[in-house]
């Protein structure tokens, strides 16, 4: 009982983890290769690599615990995460402690599982070299992460590599769907389009958005979506681009700072969905390259941590420009 009432307080990207692999909703080719490998007894050592939130870990997971029993799966499985502290001391410490040794009555393998390995340190990956050739026979590692350029060639040569890429929104869509009856949550169309939106293949990113918002909100709308994240809204966007591309400069930049304001946006999600709409807008092609280019170079200063204000200023004044020298360019 008391099991059962932890799994229901679980969030909900935990409570529907896949926990098989005929569970998992996408990438069937990895999938389908990585069941022969367990099925052969043939596994080799693996590395994840993708963005966020595509099933990576709950590939591995669900590979554990096909191949180990659930009361195997402690002895034989090491998760070690990003929060964990995994320099040269860990790998020489507890990772070459559990791969030296062996269980008694057990045959096979043991997993080691390196989630975020991105974030080990280059010493304890070039460390990992020797352990990984040296124990083969007793292990087996599988290492995730997000930027394969952050592992070392060295690793990458001895493992066989999957690509996990964002999950499309085809796969994404029906176990959504199945997650809101499960928790009988009311949710329109458009609430259902805006959390793929959000997402950009993330199917993480899909349920705790859904939970936060049903939360707060008990009804999963476009615009209830959008406002729980700090999003603005298609209509916010709609009124900026119109001001941006016909009031002055004084009014245009009074009303959008206000609407920041107001709404708590981010001038990084404005430039982002107003590059959107300028796409829709028939510019020249010169200009058009113009405006992109500075649009682009705002929100790289941005990501570098410019002024907000300051940026908001040279967005107003791209367009301002635009307009000065588009009918001289069309005449």
């Amino acid at each position: 009982m008391v099991k059962a009432q932890q799994r229901v307080n679980l969030p909900w990207v935990e409570k529907y983890r896949p926990s098989t692999l005929d569970d998992l909703v996408s990438h069937e080719d990895i999938i389908k290769t990585v069941s022969k490998f367990i099925k052969e007894d043939q596994v080799p050592h693996l590395l994840f690599y993708g963005p966020p939130g595509t099933g990576k870990t709950s590939t591995i997971l669900a590979c554990a615990r096909q191949l180990y029993t659930p009361a195997q799966f402690p002895s034989m499985v090491l998760e070690l995460n990003a929060s964990d502290d995994r320099g040269i001391g860990i790998v020489r410490g507890q990772i070459l402690t559990f791969a030296s040794t062996r269980t008694i009555f057990k045959s096979g393998f043991k997993l080691i599982i390196l989630d975020e390995a991105d974030a080990m340190t280059m010493d304890a990956q070039n460390a990992l070299r020797r352990i990984i050739e040296k124990y083969t026979e007793n292990i087996r590692f599988c290492i995730i992460c997000n930027y394969l350029s952050k592992i070392i060639p060295a690793l990458q040569s001895r493992c066989t590599r999957f690509r996990f890429g964002p999950l499309s929104p085809d796969q994404i869509l029906p176990r959504l769907s199945y997650v809101a009856d499960e928790e009988k949550v009311t949710i329109t169309e458009d609430g259902k389009n805006a959390l793929l939106t959000l997402a950009n293949g993330d199917m993480r990113k899909v349920l705790n958005v859904l939970q936060s918002t049903w939360l707060a909100y008990k009804n999963v709308t476009e615009d209830n979506v959008y406002s729980c994240v700090g999003h603005p809204l298609r209509t916010d966007i709609e009124n900026i681009v119109k001001w941006l591309l016909n009031e002055d400069f004084q009014t245009t930049y009074k009303n959008i700072k206000e609407l920041k304001v107001v709404k708590g946006l981010a001038l990084h999600d404005i430039i982002t969905e107003v590059h959107k709409y300028v796409h829709r807008v028939e510019f020249p092609f010169d200009l058009m390259t113009d405006l992109l280019d500075k649009m682009a170079e705002i929100e790289y200063r941005i990501c570098s941590g410019a002024n907000e204000n300051i940026q908001l200023t040279a967005l107003v004044s791209a367009f301002q420009h635009l307009k000065s020298i588009s009918p001289t360019e069309e005449s």
